[in-house]
C-alpha cells in the first residue's frame, strides 16, 4: 500500500489493531500510528484497545480512551453512541475489574434501554462483578432476568454461582445449582466439583464429600493439591485420623512442597503431632523439603509444646540446604519467650543477626518481655539500650512492658524516665502505655497522675481497659473517694466490663468508710452472679462480715471458701482470727489452730471451720456466759483432731 501510494484507512488500521489484540503493545503501537494521521478509530478497534488496557490492569487508560473516543465519534439518534453488544460487553467488564460498580450498572442499564440484548457473557460478567462485590441480591435478580431473556445459564455461570453462594456461607444454594446443572444436561466440570468439594470440607460434611469424590474419581475428574489439603483437613477435624492419613497418602507421591505444608499444618493444629512429623518424613524422603515445611513443622511442635524438636528443626534446615527465613527465627523466638526461657529464644535472635535480616522491635519485645517476667531487669536494660544502639525504633509496646516491669518492683523513677523517652518518640497517644502508667501510679499511691491518665485513656477512640478502671476503683477506696469509686463501678457494670476484682474493691470500700449495709449488697450480688471464686474476694468479704459484728455470715463465706476448692491464705486466717479472740478463745489454743492449718490439707482446713462454727451462736452474735463453753468444746476438739 505504501509502495503504491494508497493511503491506510480507518478500516486498515481497525484491522491491524484486531490483529495483534493479543500483543498490547504492537495494537497500541498501531493506534498511535493511526492518530497521528488523524484517523478516529471505528468500534472494533476502540473495542480491542479496551481489551489490550484491561488485559494489562490499566483501568484508568481504558476509560480515559473510551471517554476521548466517545468525544471523537457521531453520536446517534438520540444523542449518544449506540455500541455494539461486544462494546457493551468489553466497557461492563472494564469498569466491574476497575470496581466501578456505578458505572458497570449505567452501562448495562443503556445498554437495555438500547434495545441491545444481553448474551450469557453479559449476564456472567455481572453476575461475577455483583458477587465479588457481596451483592447478592443483585446476583439473584440477574439469575431472574436471564429467565425472562431466555438466556440459558452455561457451566460458566453455575461455576461461578456455586463460588459465589459458597463463599457467603450459603452450602444449600450451591448444591442447589450444582443439582440444576445436571438437571439442565450440563455436565459439572473438575471446577465445579472442586468448588462444591472444598464447601462440603470446611463445613465437615463428610459423607457428602466421599460422595462428590467418588463422582469426581468415576468422572476422571482430578482433584487439586488445594483440595485435597482441605479433604485432610476435614478428616482431621472430625476425628477421623486413620481416613486423614489414608487420604494423605494416596496423594503424597503428587505433592508439592506447598501441599505438604498445608497437610502438615492441618495435623499440627489439631495436635496430631505423630501424623505431622510422618507426613514431615514423607516430605524429607521425596526431596520436597521448603522453609515452609519446616516453618509448620515448627509450628506444630510449638503447639504440642515439643520446644527441643522445634529447635531441632531449625538446626537440621542448612543440612537439607534450606536456609531459615525471617518466619523460622521470629516463631521459636516466641515459642522460647512464652515458655519463659529468654536465654535460648536470645540466642535465635542473634542467629538473625548472623544473617544479616532486618529486624524491627517484635522479636526484640519478645524476647524483653520473657527476661521481665523471670525478673532480669540486667538483660531487660541491655537488650533495651541494644536496640537504640542499632537504631531499632521501639514501639509503645515496648515502652509499656518497660514502663510495666518497674511499676510492678515500685521502681517510680526508672518508670517514669522510659515515660519520658515516650513522651519524646511521640508515643505517648497508645492505650497500653496509659495502662502501664495507671499502674504504675496505683503502685505509687499517685492519685492525681492516675486520674489525669484515666482521662487520656477514655480519651483514645478505644474501649477504656478494665485493668486501668479496677486501678482506679482501687486508688478510690485507698483514699475512701465513695463516690468516684461508685460512678466507674456503675458504668463498668452498665457496659458488662465489671468483674470479680471490681466488685471485691468495692466491699473493701465500704467496709473501709463502715457503710456495711452497701458492702452485704454487692457481697449478694458477687454471689449471685457466681463473683466469688478467688481468694482475694473471698477476703475481702469475709473482712467486712468481721469488722460489721456479723460473725455467723463471716464463717458462712469461710465454709463456701472450703467448698468451693480455694485455698485460703494467711489473709483468710488473719481475717478470722479476730473472731476466735472476741469469743475468748485463749492465745494457746489459737496458736494450736494456726499450727494445725498448716497442714495444709482439706481435713485441716474443714477442722478449723468447725472449730470456729463453735465458737459462732446460730443468731451471728456471742456472749459471754457462753465462752466458757466454748474454750471446753475447742479443748476437747483438740484432743480428738490430734
Amino acid at each position: 500500500m505504501h509502495s503504491c501510494g494508497v493511503a491506510p484507512d480507518n478500516a486498515t488500521y481497525g484491522t491491524r489493531v484486531y490483529c495483534k489484540g493479543g500483543r498490547e503493545t504492537a495494537a497500541l503501537l498501531w493506534l498511535g500510528d493511526m492518530c497521528k494521521r488523524g484517523l478516529v478509530p471505528d468500534e472494533v478497534t476502540m473495542s480491542t484497545v479496551l481489551h489490550a488496557h484491561k488485559k494489562a490492569g490499566e483501568y484508568e487508560k481504558a476509560e480515559l480512551f473510551f471517554q476521548r473516543w466517545s468525544s471523537e465519534s457521531n453520536t446517534g439518534l438520540h444523542g449518544h453512541l449506540c455500541y455494539s453488544l461486544y462494546t457493551y460487553n468489553t466497557l461492563i467488564d472494564t469498569y466491574g475489574k476497575a470496581g466501578q460498580l456505578e458505572k458497570v450498572s449505567d452501562m448495562f442499564n443503556q445498554m437495555l434501554r438500547e434495545g441491545v440484548a444481553p448474551s450469557i457473557i453479559t449476564f456472567n460478567t455481572l453476575i461475577h462483578v455483583w458477587g465479588k462485590h457481596h451483592r447478592m441480591e443483585q446476583v439473584a435478580s440477574l439469575v431472574r432476568m436471564m429467565e425472562e431473556f431466555q438466556c440459558l445459564p452455561d457451566t460458566r455461570t453455575y461455576n461461578t454461582l456455586i463460588s459465589l453462594y459458597r463463599e457467603s456461607n450459603e452450602i444449600d444454594v450451591p448444591e442447589h445449582y450444582f443439582c440444576k446443572m445436571k438437571a439442565e444436561k450440563l455436565v459439572p466440570d473438575v471446577v465445579s466439583c472442586r468448588t462444591l468439594l472444598y464447601g462440603y470440607c470446611t463445613r465437615g460434611m463428610v459423607s457428602k464429600a466421599e460422595a462428590l469424590v467418588k463422582e469426581m474419581d468415576e468422572s476422571g475428574l482430578v482433584i487439586d493439591e488445594y483440595t485435597q489439603s482441605a479433604l485432610t483437613r476435614m478428616y482431621v477435624n472430625a476425628g477421623m485420623l486413620e481416613q486423614s492419613w489414608c487420604w494423605f497418602e494416596r496423594f503424597c507421591n503428587q505433592m508439592d512442597s506447598e501441599c505438604f505444608s498445608a497437610n502438615i499444618d492441618a495435623f499440627g493444629k489439631k495436635g496430631c503431632i505423630n501424623l505431622a512429623e510422618k507426613a514431615f518424613m514423607c516430605c524429607l524422603e521425596r526431596k520436597m523439603l521448603s522453609v515452609s515445611v519446616c516453618n509448620v513443622m515448627i509450628k506444630a511442635y510449638g503447639l504440642a509444646d515439643k520446644l527441643d524438636e522445634a529447635c531441632e528443626i531449625a538446626a537440621g534446615m542448612e543440612r537439607y540446604g534450606v536456609l531459615p527465613d525471617y518466619l523460622t527465627y521470629s516463631s521459636l523466638i516466641q515459642l522460647l519467650s512464652t515458655a519463659k526461657l529468654p536465654e535460648k529464644a536470645l540466642y535465635y535472635l542473634r542467629k538473625m543477626q548472623a544473617a544479616k535480616m532486618p529486624i524491627d522491635c517484635v522479636p526484640y519485645s519478645v524476647v524483653i518481655g520473657s527476661f521481665t517476667k523471670n525478673g532480669d531487669l540486667h538483660m531487660v536494660e541491655c537488650l533495651f539500650r541494644e536496640m537504640v544502639t542499632l537504631g531499632v525504633h521501639a514501639d509503645a509496646y515496648v515502652y509499656s512492658i518497660l514502663i510495666d516491669t518497674y511499676a510492678e518492683v515500685g521502681n517510680v523513677q526508672q518508670a517514669a524516665a522510659y515515660f519520658g523517652l515516650v513522651t519524646k518518640a511521640g508515643l505517648c497517644e497508645s492505650a497500653s502505655i496509659y495502662n502501664s502508667l495507671i499502674k504504675l501510679y496505683t503502685k505509687a499511691g499517685y492519685l492525681a497522675e492516675a486520674q489525669k491518665t484515666y482521662k487520656l485513656l477514655k480519651s483514645l477512640d478505644t474501649d477504656t481497659n478494665l485493668y486501668a478502671s479496677n486501678c482506679m476503683i482501687g486508688l478510690y477506696s485507698d483514699h475512701c473517694m465513695v463516690n468516684e469509686a461508685r460512678e466507674l463501678f456503675e458504668n463498668l457494670k452498665i457496659t458488662g466490663s465489671a468483674n470479680e476484682f471490681s466488685y471485691a474493691m468495692m466491699v473493701c470500700l465500704y467496709k473501709k468508710v463502715a457503710r456495711y449495709d452497701e458492702a452485704h449488697r454487692i457481697s449478694k450480688e458477687m454471689q449471685a452472679l457466681g463473683l466469688l471464686t478467688q481468694a482475694l474476694s473471698y477476703n475481702s468479704v469475709i473482712q467486712m462480715y468481721v469488722s460489721g459484728g456479723k460473725m455467723e455470715e463471716a464463717v458462712k463465706i469461710f465454709q463456701k471458701m472450703l467448698a468451693s476448692s480455694t485455698p485460703p491464705n494467711d489473709v483468710t486466717f488473719k481475717a478470722l482470727k479476730p473472731i476466735l479472740v472476741k469469743e475468748g478463745v485463749s492465745n494457746i489454743e489459737i496458736a494450736k489452730l494456726e499450727s494445725l492449718r498448716r497442714c495444709n490439707t482439706q481435713d485441716c482446713l474443714n477442722q478449723w471451720y468447725r472449730a470456729l462454727a463453735l465458737v459462732v451462736r446460730s443468731d451471728g452474735t456471742t456472749s459471754r456466759h457462753t465462752m466458757g463453753h466454748s474454750c471446753t468444746r475447742i479443748h476437747s476438739f483438740y484432743i480428738d483432731s490430734f
